[in-house]
């Protein structure tokens, strides 16, 4: 039980609370997947307090694995930490059919729960958006929670559609729209579901309007932090909560340095106590040499590393 954090949803089984880091997917130098290097990061965030783990979010590279690796991330994962914190586990897929397969096979896998980004690519309206859910809910027996993300699927879910995905049974939302006014609304439309704040630029606002945790990139490079600020809310000091936000703001824009998602895997290659989860997968490429070490400058400065 948390003491001055929001509580989670009544519909959501998991409880999800405090900083559920999105795991990376960890490759070698070929670009071939390392399952134990992926679980080796699960394992780090863990032990350095993370509330639970969400493999094949956006930091998992999902639009980049297969449906076999998939399968095979969410197995490496949850052996190395289900009965520990739960895992939830990243479905989503364009078309509906892989979603629901991809749902199957991570619970078949070992998740705890699956996440369903909203469809991407085609728009849809809310009948299609519906539809889409119910199949999902209807072809697996774990809390299903949406990945509202609309700055990168294009299709954004108006709190109309919300509250009727609500009522079909979905657990919760991870919301990473930045739009504070609808997460506001769909928190007080919506007090059944967990929310859980999808972006670093708004974990302590997220917890001020009702999140109940948060789904943090910086998390996965010091998760500690992250945790911290989560711990100083919930023991009602809102100063140093602030504090640890401005940190994290400043983490993040380090983190921005140089080719999109670079600044992540980057950054971990810089913790000496910090998994070696190798290089992006292509055509997401790496920092080059001049990023990297203006990066090692900047969370050096901040005592990251």
């Amino acid at each position: 039980m948390t003491d001055r954090a929001p509580q989670p949803g009544t519909a959501d089984p998991l409880g999800l609370q405090g900083v559920v880091p999105p795991t990376v997917t960890a490759f070698e130098p070929d670009g071939s997947l390392d399952p134990a290097a992926t679980a080796a990061h699960a394992r780090f965030v863990v032990d350095r307090g993370a509330a639970g783990v969400f493999p094949l979010g956006t930091n998992g590279e999902f639009p980049l694995v297969s449906a076999a690796e998939r399968e095979q991330v969410v197995a490496a994962v949850a052996e190395e930490v289900a009965g520990e914190v739960p895992v939830i586990a990243g479905v989503g897929a364009p078309s509906t059919r892989e979603t629901v397969q991809n749902a199957q096979a991570a619970v078949e896998a070992g998740a705890d729960g699956v996440v369903v980004v909203t469809p991407y690519y085609y728009p849809i309206d809310e009948t299609a958006a519906l539809t889409h859910y119910r199949r999902v809910l209807a072809a697996v027996d774990v809390p299903t929670y949406v990945y509202h993300i609309p700055s990168k699927t294009g299709n954004e879910l108006s709190l109309e559609t919300l509250r009727k995905l609500a009522e079909a049974g979905i657990a919760g939302v991870k919301d990473s729209s930045k739009d504070v006014p609808w997460l506001g609304q769909a928190i007080d439309e919506n007090p059944e579901l967990t929310f859980l704040a999808g972006s670093d630029s708004l974990l302590f606002p997220g917890l001020q309007v009702g999140c109940t945790g948060m789904v943090s990139a910086v998390a996965n490079v010091v998760p500690e932090l992250v945790v911290d600020l989560y711990e100083a809310y919930d023991a009602g000091d809102r100063e140093r909560a602030r504090e640890r936000q401005s940190t994290v703001y400043e983490i993040r824009d380090a983190l921005k340095r140089g080719p999109y998602m670079a600044g992540v895997k980057t950054a971990l290659s810089l913790r000496a106590d910090a998994p070696d989860v190798g290089p992006l997968r292509e055509p997401l490429r790496g920092m080059d040499e001049t990023d990297r070490e203006q990066l090692a400058a900047d969370l050096d400065a901040l005592g990251v590393i």
